[in-house]
């Protein structure tokens, strides 16, 4: 390991960053907070501000996907459709199969310009964890509580929200609605074949009310789908933990635009029709574990430095009273204040290893491992 590879692996840096994006955060949502006053006064105004906002934030965790780890990502596509990515709305469809498919989801936002303004659908938990879930209430993310009954209605509601949204934005979607694992995937395929489906090797079974809804609420408003699917080179699977540590990985993304227009309105004909992009989907990760590419031709969007410039200003702002309140604490010699800071120290730490253990698979929501009969009314 060279000198920046050790260094990158040290965990006072981790801290470091963690501390940043902690302090930057909640100042941040103290910001967004008091924005809530021009809610009722200038809507538009509220929404652009907190896009602004929410991009000091979520830029955070792409910059060390893209600065810090030095990761790199190819994109197979169209080149046709090429000049269209971020000059439009758009539903993405990501599959969700590695610890940091929502980061790649998020770079590829940053790198079209769109980052700020990227909607996702989400649990309804996560609108309560502090920063970024407290960022996507202000941002209008669309959060759902994965029981249909009560879903129906107000996913529906926030979708609509979305029509009249000032920002271009990508609305992000995983359609399998957890991460893959082997024993989620077999559970997934006997639903499968209870219901007559063709079985996949890569991919859980598609949860089609969620998508339905999301493509009949924003017609007219999103020009296309983007089917995304995501892989890494080498066979690597490539964990946050391992950004943190600065390892680089190199991301193959084949990305279709296929038109709204072309996607069935009527709910059933947009199931068949999801149904049968999965379908394609798993044939083209096939395809990738054979030859090592994606098909159509690779480009690589230009890395933006506004994500490193963003958190070169935070890290300036928070750290220099984190230090100089540092100093202070050692000069005065008291046993009171060090054991203090070992036990601040302590904390910061389980914050460092909650961050991480939230985005491990081993970790990641139960859903889809019981209950397989609600799936199969889906």
């Amino acid at each position: 390991m060279d000198l920046v590879g050790l260094l990158k692996s040290q965990f006072l840096c981790h801290l470091v960053f963690c501390y940043v994006f902690i302090a930057s955060g909640l100042i941040i949502n103290t910001m967004q907070l008091f924005t809530l006053l021009l809610w009722p006064i200038n809507k538009q105004l509220f929404r652009k501000i907190n896009c602004r906002l929410s991009y000091c934030i979520s830029s955070q965790l792409v910059m060390l996907l893209e600065w810090w780890s030095g990761t790199e990502c190819t994109i197979f596509t169209d080149p046709r459709a090429y000049p269209k990515y971020g000059k439009e709305n758009a539903i993405v469809v990501l599959n969700h199969k590695f610890e940091i498919d929502f980061l790649c989801g998020w770079s590829l936002s940053e790198r079209f310009g769109l980052l700020g303004g990227s909607k996702v659908l989400a649990k309804k938990e996560l609108a309560y964890v502090p920063i970024i879930g407290w960022m996507w209430y202000f941002t209008e993310m669309v959060f759902c509580t994965r029981k249909w009954e009560q879903d129906r209605k107000t996913v529906a509601t926030s979708l609509q929200h979305l029509r009249d949204y000032p920002e271009k934005y990508f609305f992000l979607i995983h359609c399998e609605g957890t991460r893959f694992t082997e024993k989620k995937h077999e559970i997934s395929m006997q639903v499968a074949r209870a219901k007559g489906l063709p079985s996949l090797k890569h991919h859980l079974l598609p949860r089609t009310k969620g998508f339905a809804i999301t493509v009949r609420s924003l017609r007219n408003v999103v020009s296309a789908v983007y089917d995304c699917t995501l892989n890494f080179r080498n066979n690597e699977n490539p964990t946050l933990l391992g950004v943190l540590n600065g390892k680089k990985y190199h991301a193959d993304l084949y990305v279709r635009r296929i038109p709204l227009e072309d996607i069935p309105e009527d709910d059933a004909k947009c199931s068949a029709w999801l149904h049968k992009l999965y379908q394609e989907k798993d044939a083209f990760q096939e395809e990738y574990y054979r030859t090592g590419t994606f098909p159509e031709t690779p480009m690589v969007p230009p890395r933006r430095p506004w994500t490193l410039v963003n958190w070169l200003f935070w890290a300036s702002l928070v750290l220099y009273p984190f230090f100089q309140f540092l100093v202070s604490m050692i000069r005065s010699g008291s046993s009171l204040t060090l054991a203090s800071f070992i036990l601040v120290f302590f904390v910061a730490s389980m914050g460092v290893r909650w961050m991480i253990g939230v985005t491990e698979i081993d970790k990641g929501s139960a859903y889809g491992n019981s209950d397989s009969k609600q799936k199969q009314n889906d």
